[in-house]
């Protein structure tokens, strides 16, 4: 893959280590595994991304981060890959868990009705209680298919980035062979 040009955009992982915040996890973030760019972890750090990005609530960034921590896959690409979740894609996601969990549990989507989000724009600190028991409410058939939905995203995230490098590796071999039966 084109390595140099994401280092452009990533930061050094020495720099990250020196960082003053950071100092009590240099230990945990010294695997060289987590800041190189190779193809099982990217691999790796796209499917995580992908699992971490279906937990509900503003936490899918840290857990990325703590899952890329403790499978030693690339931490960056992890904590980027989540990003795929945002207020666009929710509703979409959530009625694709809940369809993949009805699969499991028999339950339609027309007896399941989530109770109202309350919030009403109150203080922000009220916001993650309301929300817990919004994603409750639509009880265990969402949860086991947000976790199924996420597993198979991660399967394919996993695959695609694979595939994709593979790919990339033999066009880039096309290319050079040709240059040099040109040149020899």
């Amino acid at each position: 893959m084109p390595r140099k040009h994401f280092r452009k955009y990533l930061p050094d992982h020495v720099t990250i280590l020196e960082h003053r915040h950071l100092k009590l996890f240099r230990p945990l973030l010294r695997h060289p595994n987590l800041w190189h760019l190779n193809r099982h972890s990217v691999a790796g750090g796209v499917a995580l991304g992908m699992f971490a990005g279906l937990i509900p609530g503003p936490v899918q960034m840290l857990s990325a981060a703590i899952l890329a921590i403790l499978f030693r896959v690339n931490l960056p690409v992890a904590m980027f890959t989540t990003l795929y979740t945002n207020p666009l894609t929710w509703g979409p996601l959530i009625v694709a868990a809940y369809a993949v969990g009805s699969v499991f549990t028999g339950e339609t989507m027309a007896q399941a009705i989530p109770p109202d989000f309350d919030w009403q724009g109150g203080h922000w600190l009220n916001y993650l209680p309301e929300l817990w028991l919004w994603f409750k409410g639509l009880g265990e058939t969402y949860l086991i298919g947000s976790v199924l939905l996420g597993l198979g995203l991660a399967a394919l995230g996993y695959a695609a980035v694979q595939l994709a490098w593979r790919l990339y590796i033999l066009a880039y071999l096309r290319r050079r062979k040709r240059r040099t039966q040109r040149s020899g």
